[in-house]
Protein backbone atom coordinates (compact mmCIF):
# COMPACT_ATOMS: atom_id res chain seq x y z
CA UNK A 1 0.00 0.00 0.00
CA UNK A 2 1.02 3.45 -0.82
CA UNK A 3 0.19 6.37 0.30
CA UNK A 4 0.66 10.16 -0.98
CA UNK A 5 0.71 12.37 1.93
CA UNK A 6 2.02 16.04 2.80
CA UNK A 7 3.50 17.20 5.60
CA UNK A 8 2.66 21.05 7.76
CA UNK A 9 3.70 22.46 10.66
CA UNK A 10 2.29 24.64 12.95
CA UNK A 11 4.81 26.89 15.45
CA UNK A 12 7.10 23.63 14.98
CA UNK A 13 4.08 21.31 16.00
CA UNK A 14 4.39 18.54 12.70
CA UNK A 15 2.02 16.84 11.18
CA UNK A 16 1.94 13.98 8.10
CA UNK A 17 -1.77 15.09 6.41
CA UNK A 18 -3.25 12.91 3.74
CA UNK A 19 -6.78 13.20 1.95
CA UNK A 20 -9.44 10.83 0.85
CA UNK A 21 -13.30 11.11 -0.63
CA UNK A 22 -13.30 7.47 -0.41
CA UNK A 23 -15.06 6.15 2.91
CA UNK A 24 -12.57 4.33 5.38
CA UNK A 25 -9.48 3.71 2.85
CA UNK A 26 -6.85 4.21 5.94
CA UNK A 27 -8.69 1.28 7.85
CA UNK A 28 -6.30 -1.19 7.12
CA UNK A 29 -3.73 0.90 8.74
CA UNK A 30 -2.44 -0.25 12.33
CA UNK A 31 -1.55 1.33 14.99
CA UNK A 32 1.52 0.36 14.65
CA UNK A 33 1.70 1.38 10.84
CA UNK A 34 0.87 5.14 11.85
CA UNK A 35 3.54 5.29 14.73
CA UNK A 36 6.06 4.21 12.07
CA UNK A 37 4.95 6.90 9.52
CA UNK A 38 5.22 9.62 12.31
CA UNK A 39 8.52 7.82 13.75
CA UNK A 40 11.49 10.80 13.68
CA UNK A 41 14.27 7.68 12.19
CA UNK A 42 12.93 5.39 10.44
CA UNK A 43 9.52 7.29 9.19
CA UNK A 44 8.17 10.69 7.83
CA UNK A 45 8.57 11.96 11.50
CA UNK A 46 5.38 13.98 12.91
CA UNK A 47 3.94 14.51 15.87
CA UNK A 48 0.49 13.37 14.76
CA UNK A 49 -0.84 11.53 11.49
CA UNK A 50 -4.39 13.60 10.49
CA UNK A 51 -6.93 12.09 7.44
CA UNK A 52 -9.15 14.63 5.98
CA UNK A 53 -11.89 12.56 4.64
CA UNK A 54 -15.23 13.73 3.12
CA UNK A 55 -18.14 13.89 5.28
CA UNK A 56 -22.05 15.15 4.82
CA UNK A 57 -22.82 18.92 5.48
CA UNK A 58 -19.43 19.96 6.38
CA UNK A 59 -16.03 20.37 3.88
CA UNK A 60 -14.06 17.83 5.62
CA UNK A 61 -13.85 15.76 8.53
CA UNK A 62 -10.76 15.79 10.35
CA UNK A 63 -9.23 12.48 11.93
CA UNK A 64 -6.65 12.87 14.52
CA UNK A 65 -4.10 10.20 15.61
CA UNK A 66 -1.01 11.09 17.96
CA UNK A 67 3.01 9.84 17.27
CA UNK A 68 1.86 6.50 19.01
CA UNK A 69 -0.30 5.52 16.72
CA UNK A 70 -3.67 5.99 18.48
CA UNK A 71 -6.37 8.52 17.85
CA UNK A 72 -6.72 11.42 20.20
CA UNK A 73 -8.68 14.41 20.72
CA UNK A 74 -8.72 17.28 19.24
CA UNK A 75 -4.98 18.65 18.24
CA UNK A 76 -5.49 23.15 17.92
CA UNK A 77 -2.17 22.78 15.53
CA UNK A 78 -3.21 20.42 13.72
CA UNK A 79 -6.38 21.58 13.12
CA UNK A 80 -4.70 25.08 11.97
CA UNK A 81 -2.28 22.87 9.48
CA UNK A 82 -5.59 20.72 8.45
CA UNK A 83 -7.31 23.70 6.57
CA UNK A 84 -4.29 25.02 5.65
CA UNK A 85 -3.55 21.66 3.98
CA UNK A 86 -7.44 21.41 2.84
CA UNK A 87 -6.91 24.95 0.93
CA UNK A 88 -3.48 23.89 -0.42
CA UNK A 89 -5.27 20.78 -2.50
CA UNK A 90 -8.50 23.04 -3.42
CA UNK A 91 -11.03 21.22 -1.05
CA UNK A 92 -11.38 24.58 0.48
CA UNK A 93 -11.09 28.32 -0.49
CA UNK A 94 -10.24 31.10 1.98
CA UNK A 95 -12.87 29.92 4.72
CA UNK A 96 -14.40 26.66 5.81
CA UNK A 97 -16.64 24.76 8.78
CA UNK A 98 -14.99 21.31 9.19
CA UNK A 99 -15.58 18.29 11.85
CA UNK A 100 -13.24 17.22 15.06
CA UNK A 101 -13.68 14.40 17.25
CA UNK A 102 -14.75 17.44 19.47
CA UNK A 103 -17.32 18.76 17.08
CA UNK A 104 -17.76 21.05 14.66
CA UNK A 105 -14.79 24.05 13.85
CA UNK A 106 -14.68 26.99 11.30
CA UNK A 107 -11.61 28.89 10.11
CA UNK A 108 -10.44 31.84 8.30
CA UNK A 109 -7.13 32.89 6.88
CA UNK A 110 -5.76 36.34 7.93
CA UNK A 111 -2.69 37.19 6.08
CA UNK A 112 -0.32 34.52 6.66
CA UNK A 113 -2.45 33.29 9.74
CA UNK A 114 -5.11 30.82 10.41
CA UNK A 115 -8.01 31.82 12.55
CA UNK A 116 -9.21 28.64 14.15
CA UNK A 117 -12.46 28.07 16.68
CA UNK A 118 -12.10 26.29 18.96
CA UNK A 119 -15.01 24.87 21.70
CA UNK A 120 -16.37 26.97 24.67
CA UNK A 121 -14.73 26.54 27.59
CA UNK A 122 -16.89 26.27 30.73
CA UNK A 123 -14.70 24.60 33.63
CA UNK A 124 -11.46 25.82 34.37
CA UNK A 125 -10.88 24.05 37.80
CA UNK A 126 -8.30 25.53 40.22
CA UNK A 127 -6.36 23.68 42.92
CA UNK A 128 -3.43 24.89 45.02
CA UNK A 129 -0.74 24.76 42.36
CA UNK A 130 -1.85 23.87 39.02
CA UNK A 131 -5.33 24.57 36.38
CA UNK A 132 -7.08 21.74 34.57
CA UNK A 133 -9.34 22.37 31.78
CA UNK A 134 -10.47 20.73 28.62
CA UNK A 135 -10.15 22.84 25.10
CA UNK A 136 -10.41 20.02 22.80
CA UNK A 137 -7.90 17.89 24.64
CA UNK A 138 -7.61 17.79 28.66
CA UNK A 139 -4.54 19.76 30.23
CA UNK A 140 -2.93 20.42 33.12
CA UNK A 141 -1.63 24.35 33.41
CA UNK A 142 1.02 25.53 36.12
CA UNK A 143 2.42 28.70 36.22
CA UNK A 144 6.10 28.74 36.96
CA UNK A 145 8.97 31.34 37.10
CA UNK A 146 11.61 30.79 34.59
CA UNK A 147 10.24 28.13 31.92
CA UNK A 148 13.80 27.89 30.36
CA UNK A 149 15.05 26.03 33.52
CA UNK A 150 12.26 23.72 33.78
CA UNK A 151 13.23 19.79 32.64
CA UNK A 152 10.00 19.41 30.80
CA UNK A 153 10.18 15.67 29.53
CA UNK A 154 11.02 14.31 33.04
CA UNK A 155 8.50 16.66 34.99
CA UNK A 156 5.69 15.88 32.67
CA UNK A 157 5.62 12.96 32.00
CA UNK A 158 5.55 12.52 36.35
CA UNK A 159 2.64 15.04 36.00
CA UNK A 160 1.26 13.08 33.18
CA UNK A 161 1.35 9.26 34.68
CA UNK A 162 0.14 10.28 38.11
CA UNK A 163 -2.46 8.48 40.17
CA UNK A 164 -4.66 11.12 39.35
CA UNK A 165 -4.27 11.46 35.29
CA UNK A 166 -2.69 8.17 34.51
CA UNK A 167 -5.98 6.39 33.44
CA UNK A 168 -6.60 8.98 30.80
CA UNK A 169 -3.80 10.86 30.30
CA UNK A 170 -3.20 14.97 30.52
CA UNK A 171 -1.07 17.34 28.42
CA UNK A 172 0.85 19.23 30.80
CA UNK A 173 2.16 22.88 30.02
CA UNK A 174 4.73 24.70 32.27
CA UNK A 175 3.95 28.92 31.51
CA UNK A 176 5.86 31.71 32.39
CA UNK A 177 4.33 35.09 32.48
CA UNK A 178 6.13 37.76 30.18
CA UNK A 179 3.34 40.53 30.80
CA UNK A 180 0.14 40.62 31.70
CA UNK A 181 -1.26 39.77 27.78
CA UNK A 182 2.05 37.53 26.93
CA UNK A 183 2.92 34.22 28.19
CA UNK A 184 6.01 31.73 27.41
CA UNK A 185 5.91 27.66 27.73
CA UNK A 186 6.65 24.73 27.15
CA UNK A 187 4.26 20.97 27.00
CA UNK A 188 4.72 17.90 27.65
CA UNK A 189 2.17 16.23 24.97
CA UNK A 190 0.30 12.81 26.31
CA UNK A 191 0.74 10.71 23.06
CA UNK A 192 3.62 11.80 21.99
CA UNK A 193 5.24 10.90 25.75
CA UNK A 194 7.76 13.71 25.00
CA UNK A 195 8.09 17.18 25.09
CA UNK A 196 6.84 19.31 21.57
CA UNK A 197 8.17 22.52 19.86
CA UNK A 198 4.37 23.79 20.52
CA UNK A 199 0.68 22.62 21.45
CA UNK A 200 -2.46 24.61 20.03
CA UNK A 201 -4.82 23.02 22.99
CA UNK A 202 -2.36 23.77 25.53
CA UNK A 203 -1.43 27.48 24.13
CA UNK A 204 -5.44 27.79 24.18
CA UNK A 205 -5.59 26.62 27.70
CA UNK A 206 -3.01 28.64 29.14
CA UNK A 207 -4.31 31.87 27.29
CA UNK A 208 -7.74 31.30 28.80
CA UNK A 209 -6.32 30.62 32.31
CA UNK A 210 -4.72 33.64 32.00
CA UNK A 211 -7.84 35.80 31.21
CA UNK A 212 -9.52 35.02 33.88
CA UNK A 213 -6.66 35.87 35.92
CA UNK A 214 -6.11 39.30 33.81
CA UNK A 215 -9.83 40.11 32.72
CA UNK A 216 -8.02 40.94 29.22
CA UNK A 217 -9.33 39.00 26.33
CA UNK A 218 -6.42 38.33 23.69
CA UNK A 219 -2.96 36.97 24.85
CA UNK A 220 0.08 36.26 22.88
CA UNK A 221 1.58 32.84 23.70
CA UNK A 222 5.47 32.11 22.48
CA UNK A 223 6.34 28.45 22.36
CA UNK A 224 9.78 27.17 21.62
CA UNK A 225 8.45 26.65 17.83
CA UNK A 226 7.17 30.06 17.15
CA UNK A 227 4.02 32.51 18.39
CA UNK A 228 0.50 32.35 18.61
CA UNK A 229 -2.39 34.20 20.24
CA UNK A 230 -5.65 33.43 21.25
CA UNK A 231 -8.46 35.81 21.91
CA UNK A 232 -11.92 34.82 23.43
CA UNK A 233 -15.10 36.61 24.92
CA UNK A 234 -16.16 36.15 28.55
CA UNK A 235 -19.24 34.90 29.80
CA UNK A 236 -21.08 33.72 33.10
CA UNK A 237 -20.17 30.40 32.84
CA UNK A 238 -16.34 30.37 31.32
CA UNK A 239 -15.50 31.55 27.75
CA UNK A 240 -17.03 31.28 24.01
CA UNK A 241 -15.93 32.63 20.58
CA UNK A 242 -12.58 30.99 21.08
CA UNK A 243 -9.80 31.66 18.47
CA UNK A 244 -6.50 30.12 18.06
CA UNK A 245 -4.84 31.56 16.06
CA UNK A 246 -0.88 31.47 14.33
CA UNK A 247 1.01 29.95 11.13
CA UNK A 248 0.29 26.63 8.85
CA UNK A 249 3.16 25.93 6.54
CA UNK A 250 3.61 23.47 4.06
CA UNK A 251 6.91 21.25 4.24
CA UNK A 252 7.12 19.19 1.40
CA UNK A 253 5.31 15.82 0.22
CA UNK A 254 6.10 12.77 -1.21
CA UNK A 255 4.97 8.99 -0.98
CA UNK A 256 5.20 6.30 1.78
CA UNK A 257 5.17 2.69 1.12
CA UNK A 258 4.13 0.19 3.42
Amino acid sequence: MTIKFYKYQGAGNDFVMVHTDTPNPFASLTTTDIKKICDRNFGVGADGFIVLQSVPDYDFEMIYYNSDGNISTMCGNGGRCAVAFARQIKLIGDTTRFLAIDGPHEATFVDDNVSLSMKDVADIQQAETFYQLDTGSPHYITFVENVQDIKVAQEGRLIRNSPRFAAAGINVNFVEVKKDDALFMRTYERGVENETLSCGTGVTAAALVQMMRSGLNHIAVETLGGKLSVQATKNENGFEDIRLIGPAEFVFSGEYTF
